[in-house]
């Protein structure tokens, strides 16, 4: 290898899914954000588990405490690319739990519009981690080509139509008490990089949209 060839290499960004973002909440709870992956599934298991059932309810539309397994494998059938997925642990907490997820999946193969959702456990949520997890989900998204999200929010969660509308959703419609939003991709990054009251945010921006 010549030395244009090793600095070359040497300035290749690293993959997006290869990186783990070690930050705080609001409050300091320290926190790490990664990709989920297949194996993740009894993390996800456990997650689901650990919500209120008005969480579970407000998430899932359903408030049952056990999960049929087919939802588990979906939300685990983590690609990178037709269905992206990033995942929050208590870094500081006893057994480092799993505390938030945040999925994007699209609608078809190689297309450019997917549907966003978010889950934080209820003890986390207000300290400003579902932002941060969408900061990182929507930087992955627009690296491989997702440009739009369809949010569809039950219209009694008002904590999730907030953040939504806080990323610049615009409203789309909404029947049978379900709100639909769509998401700009890009708009959205846009709107989280001027959020300059979010360090956490921050963190995940700057490793992430490497340069």
């Amino acid at each position: 290898m010549t030395g244009t060839d090793g600095q070359r290499a040497a300035k290749m960004p690293p993959r997006i899914e290869d990186i783990a973002v070690h930050s705080a909440l609001n409050d300091g709870t320290a926190v790490c954000l990664r990709t989920i992956t297949p194996d993740d599934a009894p993390l996800i298991r456990d997650g689901i588990a650990k919500l209120s059932a008005e969480s579970r309810y407000l998430r899932f539309f359903s408030p049952a405490p056990v999960l049929p397994d087919a939802v588990v494998v979906r939300l685990a059938d983590v690609d990178g690319h037709d269905h992206i997925a990033w995942g929050a642990i208590c870094s500081e907490c006893p057994g480092r739990p799993p505390i938030g997820a945040v999925h994007a999946v699209r609608h078809r193969h190689d297309g450019p519009v997917g549907e966003f959702s978010v889950a934080v456990l209820d003890e986390f949520q207000g300290r400003g981690l579902a932002r941060m997890m969408a900061a990182a989900l929507l930087v992955h998204c627009r690296a491989e080509g997702l440009g739009e999200l369809d949010v569809h929010i039950l219209s009694e969660n008002a904590a999730a139509r907030r953040l939504v509308k806080s990323l610049g959703a615009g409203w789309a419609g909404e029947s049978a008490g379900v709100a639909e939003y769509r998401l700009d991709v890009a708009a959205a990054i846009a709107a989280l990089r001027a959020d300059t009251g979010a360090p956490g945010v921050r963190d995940v921006l700057r490793a992430l949209e490497w340069e």
